[in-house]
């Protein structure tokens, strides 16, 4: 990659924290002049399952992909594509249990039907796998269906994932940008389903979901959620694409960790700037930043879309009811972003991803109904940590160009490490983010473009509770899983 002038700051004791054979590399970047990433080179490395290389990883790391598109399921189904957000819980001794988001659109048959469709005109939802460290799959079955869109999530210290719909379709609203060149009066993409979507769902990673849409925490266009404990609530990122996006606060009516579930009926918050009224945070550029906040509260975070005099058809289009909540905290002063999309809790921190933040600002006012601008936001990709005690938002990174981190993503933490996907158009790589600003390779795609999967997103990374085992997806039409392990103690993880 080229040399670019990037945000390099690593502190000699800072260095001192990252042990095993690569902690001398990430001392020397600390001296160094500054390049794309640091940390140890990839190297090309053959897939376990079949010989096949698909990734680059470090040397003396292995891998194993698992569950492409197509593979049985148990009760008869077969894995979906678009393998997306995911995490992994604690199995029976040497295993963990996955619950793994496809992020489907459209409409049609359900992937299954057990358990029952949430809607029967829906493709996406969830599977749940109990799955090895080195990769091999013990049992599989579809855990939720009929939902729409699962992007990514967040786990559950009580044992469940919550998977989030990115989408706000429904019988109640016109077409998204799925519908391809139809003409807006033929009503494609949503005239099958039978139920309206942009909902979380909490799905058990030892059962099935209830399929219970927790409609008090936002019909919007969801990406991920993550949960503090010190507080009882969650946080929750809105990715709307072509149009500005929020950060959310739900708080449940009761405490979630003695009831283990994530309890509708609560109260949904968008963060503002204090101070600094409808502040354009997708243009924010300053590593350090530090803004304080308050929180706007969402009067109606279910809003109901009319349909016209015979109720055959929708009056609302996909635009105008995509930003129907956040246009609530908008009038209320609250931030405007650009694409957030993953997130995580730790420490008292929220770390969360806005995808396309960090470059001019966006050509965008409220009250414009047109896109003109694919993706709302001009940059590569910026990092912001939520401070929840002091309630001070603070930017920690920002992508200076495409070969340094290009469209960030999901995201996980470990040791205090970020580990971030890409959704890049360039290649994409897994990378890690140290705490003093240090960014580093994992692993690249080496899949060839032109094929099902090439070139396609890394996605849902997660480890398993012993700490053992990186699992992450490539999203793509044919989807995979791939387990991935080596010295991660040497790589300050």
């Amino acid at each position: 990659m080229a040399q670019v002038d990037r945000r390099t700051v690593l502190k000699a004791g800072a260095v001192a924290a990252l042990a095993g054979p690569f902690a001398g590399f990430f001392a020397r970047q600390a001296n160094a002049a500054p390049s794309a990433t640091a940390g140890p080179a990839l190297v090309p490395t053959a897939d376990l399952r079949d010989g096949v290389t698909r990734l680059a990883l470090p040397r003396g790391f292995s891998y194993r992909s698992f569950q492409p598109t197509g593979e049985p399921l148990r009760g008869g189904a077969t894995v979906p594509g678009r393998h997306d957000g995911m995490a992994a819980f604690q199995g029976p001794v040497g295993t963990s249990r996955l619950v793994r988001n496809h992020e489907i659109l459209g409409s049609g048959t359900p992937f299954a039907t057990t358990p029952t469709p949430y809607d029967s005109g829906a493709l996406g939802g969830t599977v749940n796998t109990l799955v090895t460290g080195e990769g091999r799959v013990l049992d599989s079955y579809p855990s939720l269906t009929g939902t729409q869109g699962n992007c990514a999530g967040g786990p559950m210290p009580w044992g469940s994932w919550v998977t989030c719909e990115e989408t706000i379709n429904g019988p109640d609203v016109f077409d998204d940008f799925n519908r391809g060149d139809a003409p807006p009066d033929t009503y494609v993409i949503n005239k099958a389903l039978k139920k309206p979507h942009g909902y979380c769902f909490e799905v058990p990673s030892d059962g099935v979901s209830t399929a219970e849409p927790v409609r008090a925490a936002g019909r919007f266009s969801h990406e991920a959620i993550a949960y503090s404990p010190n507080e009882d609530v969650f946080y929750l990122t809105e990715d709307d694409f072509g149009f500005p996006s929020g950060f959310y606060r739900y708080v449940p009516p009761q405490r979630p960790g003695p009831t283990r579930r994530l309890l509708d009926g609560g109260r949904l918050f968008m963060l503002a700037v204090r101070g600094l009224p409808e502040a354009r945070l997708e243009a924010a550029g300053r590593t350090g930043l530090r803004l304080p906040v308050k929180w706007v509260e969402i009067a109606d975070p279910d809003p109901n879309f009319p349909l016209n005099r015979r109720r055959t058809k929708p009056t609302v289009t996909n635009d105008e009811a995509i930003h129907a909540v956040a246009e609530q905290g908008w009038v209320q002063g609250a931030a405007y972003f650009s694409r957030l999309e993953g997130a995580t809790y730790d420490s008292d921190i929220v770390y969360f991803v806005s995808t396309q933040g960090g470059g001019e600002r966006a050509p965008w006012e409220r009250g414009d109904p047109a896109v003109p601008f694919p993706g709302f936001g001009n940059g590569f990709g910026q990092i912001w940590a939520y401070h929840t005690r002091s309630e001070l938002l603070e930017l920690v990174y920002v992508s200076p160009g495409p070969d340094v981190l290009d469209f960030p993503d999901n995201i996980t933490t470990r040791n205090g490490v970020l580990v971030i996907c890409e959704d890049s158009t360039n290649g994409n790589y897994v990378r890690g983010l140290t705490p003093n600003g240090v960014l580093f390779d994992i692993a690249q795609n080496l899949i060839p473009k032109g094929t099902d999967i090439g070139g396609d997103e890394f996605a849902g990374s997660t480890f398993s509770p012993d700490g053992r085992t990186l699992f992450v997806n490539i999203q793509a039409s044919s989807g995979l899983s791939i387990a991935i392990f080596g010295d991660w103690a040497g790589m300050g993880l």
